[in-house]
């Protein structure tokens, strides 16, 4: 399904790797684990898609890549179970901003409303929807990743123990806990909205304009 739903995001992505790859100098620095793709990834005041596509392309790399030593962690670690919560974490995190980044992508190519005078670029209109759709059915995949790193980092073991260094995280945990966080009500939302506005315009009859 992940492959299924994400194919035309990757095509792009491709590109943008292709085009970094041309450019790297000979002595750059390797970038090899988790936190350091993770430290690539940055928000622009005002996102353009290839700012999207460029988080998603880092934050891809974030996730599969290995965790660095503890000593150089994004947090202060001292035992094995604040190493253990902070992977946790973490990964959660990531899967988070993966959600983000698709919404954002999503939104640049979404249309609200069908109207009836749109009906001469109703195929352009489709195939951005289209777009639209992969990033939000990519989002509830990640959706579900965030959720389980989340439960793992919610064990009754990690009771009292918090990475206080990463507020953030704990923050986005516990609102997940709660069901104050729900990317999946709100991306199942957003699919079935976009999925009937995209039917309105295969509807229309282009004929009569």
């Amino acid at each position: 399904m992940k492959k299924s739903v994400q194919h035309s995001i990757y095509i792009l992505i491709f590109a943008f790797v292709l085009q970094s790859v041309c450019t790297i100098p000979a002595d750059a620095y390797m970038v090899k684990y988790k936190e350091d793709f993770y430290r690539l990834y940055h928000v622009h005041y005002q996102q353009y898609p290839d700012d999207c596509i460029e988080n998603i392309y880092w934050l891809e790399k974030a996730a599969q890549a290995d965790f660095c030593n503890p000593l150089y962690a994004d947090a202060k670690i001292d035992t094995e179970k604040q190493w253990e919560k902070y992977r946790y974490l973490f990964q959660m995190h990531i899967n988070l901003k993966l959600i983000e980044q698709h919404l954002r992508l999503g939104r640049t190519y979404d249309k609200q409303v069908a109207h009836f005078y749109d009906a001469p670029w109703k195929d352009e209109y489709v195939n951005d929807l289209n777009k639209t759709l992969s990033c939000y059915q990519a989002g509830l995949y990640y959706w579900q990743e965030a959720q389980l790193w989340a439960e793992k980092a919610n064990a009754s073991s990690f009771d009292f123990l918090f990475i206080t260094d990463q507020q953030s995280w704990e923050d986005e945990r516990e609102r997940i806990k709660t069901g104050n966080l729900d990317y999946g009500k709100m991306l199942n939302r957003e699919i079935a909205r976009v999925t009937k506005v995209r039917n309105d315009f295969l509807a229309m009859n282009t004929k009569n304009y």
